[in-house]
């Protein structure tokens, strides 16, 4: 269906090129007047396959007939170069691949019945039934095939550029940046008042009996912390401070258990890095919770930037990962990158592969 669908928007382009071919045909005196329209027309022609609204329609058929995960476009921003290129290629390979399914539908498919109906030779030495299974077996694969380099190409040309994929993950970014740095005040501030609360209600209650006086100024430190603690909180909700997420550049913060590391020094930009280190931070975790041993940490750039944490499986054979893999998987997976996690001869690998147009790329 998706093919077809190329097949009947293809169909306004071609009778305008029938319809000038047979003006090129007519009349010598007539020939100005046709260059002119042709010139016109394909002006016209040109112009669908670069608009913003044809790369949506696009991308709602793939998505509802080919089942490809497509994000939806993003409308209040405005559509980058390579971006429209990427999909005027597209929009051309759908006509194309839709005028070879629709030519196998409508010739193919009435010769294959003719031949089966009438037994006749129309494949030289092969008789008119097995040239009906031919022919019929030929469109089939071919729109099998077509179908599913459409599937594997509609990604590649109608999915967000890196650029893109940088300014969606710098505008999550944004939304996130509350609530992380009003979990990491609430942590540092009403944590720790309540630390002190209850550490005091616990000396009150042991020398309640023995020494009142103590437990009086107990509750009254309780009172002052609570009172402080109220304050913070309302300081915390009202206004929070405004902190940079560490980078790729301050890994070197991370390695402080058994760690073996080699670094290369990679400028990548500051959503990758910042992503980056949360990866690294996450791999290390997990090798200090469920392996045994030294871990390896190893961050290269060969082409994408690649991010390796190895570390040996414990001998119970529990390798770990758990939601600390399942968010690396989302932050890989939003910078359009890979991640391979498993386990390879006792020893557990988690590899990150993040492209980030650097030079060579």
């Amino acid at each position: 269906m998706f093919l077809l669908l190329g097949a009947v928007i293809l169909l306004p382009y071609a009778l305008i090129g029938a319809l000038l071919a047979g003006m090129v045909a007519g009349p010598r005196e007539d020939l100005p007047g046709v260059v002119v329209t042709g010139l016109v027309a394909a002006a016209v022609a040109a112009v669908p396959p670069f608009l913003g609204g044809t790369r949506e329609l696009e991308i709602a058929a793939a998505r509802a007939l080919l089942d490809v995960d497509l994000p939806a476009p993003d409308r209040g921003r405005p559509l980058a170069r390579e971006t429209r290129i990427r999909a005027a290629l597209w929009f051309g390979l759908h006509l194309l691949t839709g005028a070879v399914v629709g030519a196998a539908v409508l010739v193919a498919v009435p010769v294959a019945v003719l031949a089966a109906a009438g037994q006749e030779r129309v494949l030289g030495p092969v008789p008119g039934l097995a040239a009906a299974v031919l022919l019929l077996l030929g469109a089939l694969y071919a729109t099998a095939g077509l179908g599913s380099l459409a599937a594997t190409m509609a990604p590649v040309l109608l999915g967000p550029s890196q650029a893109e994929r940088v300014a969606t993950l710098e505008a999550r970014e944004r939304e996130l940046a509350e609530r992380n740095r009003l979990a990491r005040e609430l942590h540092d501030s009403v944590g720790h008042a309540l630390t002190a609360v209850t550490l005091q209600a616990g000396a009150a209650r042991t020398v309640f009996d023995s020494d009142p006086e103590f437990a009086r100024r107990a509750l009254s430190a309780i009172e002052d912390q609570g009172r402080t603690a109220l304050e913070e909180l309302d300081a915390v909700l009202g206004l929070l401070r405004d902190a940079e997420a560490p980078t790729l550049g301050e890994v070197g913060r991370l390695l402080t258990g058994p760690v073996d590391a080699e670094i290369a020094d990679v400028p990548v930009p500051p959503p990758i890095s910042r992503e980056a280190y949360r990866i690294v931070q996450e791999g290390l975790t997990n090798a200090a919770k469920h392996g045994t041993g030294r871990a390896r940490l190893r961050i290269t750039a060969p082409d994408d930037l690649v991010i390796e944490v190895t570390n040996t499986i414990k001998p119970d054979g529990r390798a770990g990962g758990g939601r600390g893999l399942a968010g690396m998987r989302e932050r890989v997976r939003l910078l359009g990158g890979e991640l391979t996690a498993g386990a390879d001869g006792g020893v557990w690998r988690v590899v990150a592969r993040l492209p980030y147009g650097g030079e060579g790329r």
